[in-house]
């Protein structure tokens, strides 16, 4: 029989209504949490397999009356319209979900190639970020940034945090995690006084956010310096060193700091970027050891490779991992990026669906 998984997912679904109408299971917040969140992965699973077999049950019954009234026979054709839709959405649903998907995110621009002009396009990324996170309604926080002489951003880090609840896949993980890579720009640069198109490039790193419990660090394991911070051109900015260097010493990771005027705040922003980064290097290498069928070939994209352009003479933006392109850079850049995220999404379902069909 088809989906027979789900028998086992509705048994599990049943079991954690019966816990959540418990009482005392709410007396411990974070197990209620764990429980609420996987209840609510499953109950679309659940009230999608449900009226997929009721639709099987009334394309029987109208074949079965079909026989006397052409009425029914011609609603069996409707009726197998919909099984089939709702087959492709359970099929979707049962796609093995990527289990950080509902974290927020520290999202990191970083200037390439291309000196000035690639800080100035770097500085356009972070407002398209900024604004896809306002669209969706999630909060964003600057932890640290180091402008460039002519505004851009030689890099900057900022958090991005989702509502309290969300549909599942609706996640800041779900929908960012493809932003990864290289981002490569077309255009006539600020600075060229010739017409010239230039071609830089910005980098954008996404790591999952991480709680203090999921990486572990040890009280020996970082060495922390303070210095004086600086701005564009290297003038000093504060008269206090209250700019944080945080060295991880296992993993040679070093995360530095100095947005904020306190010491204080400046070591917690780095303290939170070394525990996102810390959890994606462990991912990653968990990732490394998973065997092929189960990767999705759009998450493991080499972060090396340019995964974008940005084409501002013909207003046209592309992604080279999926074959998307459209011609309407300008809104993209304005925070619409639904369109080319879907992409993204589609492109690893369908890997995830082949690979689950050559497993089994």
């Amino acid at each position: 029989m088809m989906f027979e998984a789900v028998e086992e997912l509705i048994g599990e679904h049943a079991d954690l209504e019966k816990q959540l109408a418990d009482p005392a299971v709410h007396a411990d917040q974070a197990n209620a949490r764990r429980l609420n969140k996987r209840y609510a992965e499953l109950t679309p699973i659940v009230s999608t397999y449900r009226a997929w077999r009721q639709t099987g049950d009334d394309i029987e019954t109208a074949r079965e009356l079909g026989v006397d009234d052409p009425d029914f026979a011609a609603e069996v054709k409707e009726l197998d319209k919909e099984r089939d839709g709702l087959t492709e959405r359970l099929r979707l649903l049962l796609v093995p979900r990527d289990p950080s998907d509902d974290k927020d995110v520290i999202l990191e621009v970083k200037a390439g190639e291309g000196g000035e002009e690639s800080a100035l396009f770097a500085g356009d990324l972070l407002r398209m970020y900024l604004r896809y996170a306002e669209r969706v309604g999630w909060k964003t926080e600057i932890l640290d940034a180091n402008e460039s002489d002519l505004g851009g951003y030689k890099d900057v880090q900022v958090a991005v945090k989702a509502k309290a609840s969300h549909e599942p896949g609706q996640g800041v993980w779900a929908r960012l995690k493809y932003e990864g890579g290289v981002h490569r720009v077309q255009r006539v640069p600020a600075t060229e006084s010739q017409g010239r198109i230039h071609t830089s490039a910005a980098g954008v790193l996404v790591t999952p956010e991480a709680e203090d419990v999921e990486v572990e660090i040890g009280p020996n394991d970082l060495r922390i310096d303070v210095y004086r911070s600086s701005g564009p051109g290297g003038q000093s900015v504060n008269t206090t060193d209250s700019a944080v260097r945080i060295t991880h010493l296992p993993s040679g990771l070093v995360v530095s700091c100095q947005n904020e005027k306190s010491q204080l705040q400046n070591k917690e922003s780095a303290m939170r970027i070394l525990r996102s980064r810390l959890l994606a290097a462990a991912q990653e290498e968990a990732e490394r050891e998973a065997s092929d069928a189960r990767r999705s070939q759009v998450r493991t994209v080499d972060r090396s490779e340019r995964i974008r352009t940005y084409n501002f003479p013909e207003n046209r933006i592309s992604d080279h991992r999926v074959g998307f392109k459209a011609y309407n850079l300008d809104q993209v850049l304005d925070g619409d990026l639904d369109a080319m995220i879907q992409a993204c999404v589609d492109a690893d379902s369908a890997a995830k669906l082949a690979a689950a069909g050559d497993a089994g």
